[in-house]
């Protein structure tokens, strides 16, 4: 668990850098304030969600799972598996919000 506060730790810590850089660049603190909230809603989205029950086939993922299938001992052992439909999805969505942030950071 220590692990992944480190990380999010680390990953708030590189959002304040960019909205550093996006104020000193842009000299304005509205897109300062857009950038940090669009940063910390894409830092949760990819560490709130229930990834024991993400970390399934995507059309597994609207089915119910009993609490025994996940023991303490299968949560340890659970690694990042690849799945080219999730992969897809999580693509699209933070490809269009980069997209949507950086067309309103570019605009003066």
């Amino acid at each position: 668990m220590k692990n992944v506060e480190k990380t999010f730790q680390i990953s708030v810590a590189c959002l304040a850098i960019v909205v550093v850089f996006i104020g000193l660049y842009t000299q304005s603190l509205n897109k300062m304030i857009v950038t940090y909230f669009i940063g910390i809603l894409g830092i949760l989205g990819v560490f709130l969600p229930d990834w024991e029950s993400f970390d399934q086939s995507v059309s597994h993922w609207g089915t119910p799972f009993k609490v025994d299938e996940f023991t303490a001992e299968s949560c340890r052992s659970l690694r990042f598996r690849f799945y080219p439909v999730r992969m897809a999805i999580f693509t699209i969505l933070y490809g269009f919000g980069l997209y949507k942030w950086w067309m309103f950071i570019s605009t003066q």
